[in-house]
């Protein structure tokens, strides 16, 4: 069977509006909410239903993920599930997850990004935003080779970068098994704090990974190096 015209009338919107962003737009290009509008004269809440398809794995980017985008422009950066499918394109995934269920995730996780570590309503780096922390779905491998979707807190913009990775539970169990006694001390207080300690050799390695050249070379000199 092959890919359905996106102006085939018998399709709802959200379907349509991924089909649309395929044949027309294409991965890579921009688009705007006048452009949508202009794709379907007359159907209600046609942008809402191109945002909805972000939560089936596609990457539609604003200028709060690529800074490079206007105000009113959007990018269509990946294809996510193939909701014109026949059994695809029903009732949101993210509906499933009750304000109970969301809640109870959020505080496990410490209201933070379990991936890049900021707080909710923390400034990133480049200052453009505030981060916003919400639910992911994260795929984990089983050591029985099931796979289990489980509930992981996530900022904004990592769930954006981070749709389609995986845990291999199997491989952490490994690289445990592996770690001498020292290590493995240092692991288990990480984890029992939460967060990660940072010796002085560390700290004073990761000062020195931001130096312009020339002052990385003043402080290998200080070393005698």
């Amino acid at each position: 069977m092959g890919m359905p015209e996106w102006t085939d009338p018998k399709l709802g919107t959200m379907k349509r509006a991924a089909l649309w962003l395929v044949q027309v737009i294409g991965e890579g290009n921009t688009f705007t909410k006048t452009d949508v509008a202009g794709a379907f004269p007359g159907v209600a809440q046609a942008d809402r239903r191109v945002r909805d398809l972000r939560r089936r794995g596609w990457q539609i980017h604003t200028n709060r993920e690529d800074v490079t985008l206007g105000q009113h422009e959007q990018r269509f950066v990946l294809a996510g599930e193939e909701v014109w499918k026949p059994g695809s394109g029903g009732s949101s995934p993210r509906a499933s997850i009750t304000d109970k269920r969301r809640r109870e995730v959020l505080v496990a996780d410490g209201n933070m990004c379990r991936s890049c570590g900021i707080a909710a309503g923390g400034e990133y780096s480049d200052g453009l935003e505030a981060a916003q922390i919400d639910i992911a779905r994260r795929p984990v491998s089983q050591a029985d080779g099931t796979e289990k979707i489980e509930l992981v807190a996530e900022c904004n913009r990592c769930r954006v970068g981070g749709r389609g990775l995986k845990v291999e539970f199997e491989n952490i169990e490994l690289k445990i098994s592996g770690l001498g006694g020292f290590e493995r001390d240092v692991l288990i207080s990480w984890m029992k704090n939460d967060q990660r300690d940072f010796s002085k050799v560390e700290e004073i390695w990761a000062s020195y990974c931001t130096l312009p050249a020339e002052s990385r070379e003043r402080v290998r000199a200080v070393l005698g190096i």
